[in-house]
């Protein structure tokens, strides 16, 4: 009885399973965004390190 509110509407614990069921519900999407745009920048960073050792390779092959 100590978790019932007083004037018997919502249980302190339906209110916390609504807020952890809302939390899951934004934080899933949010998790799959972010983790993408991870991707995607290192992706980015890796055809820049990419770019910069093809060139230096070929002026290397070139000096020679």
């Amino acid at each position: 009885m100590l978790l019932a509110s007083a004037h018997g509407g919502f249980n302190i614990g339906d209110i916390i399973f609504q807020l952890t069921m809302l939390l899951i519900v934004i934080g899933i999407p949010l998790v799959l965004i972010l983790t993408f745009f991870v991707f995607s920048r290192r992706n980015k960073r890796l055809n820049r390190i990419e770019e910069k050792l093809d060139k230096l390779l070929s002026d290397k092959k070139n000096k020679k």
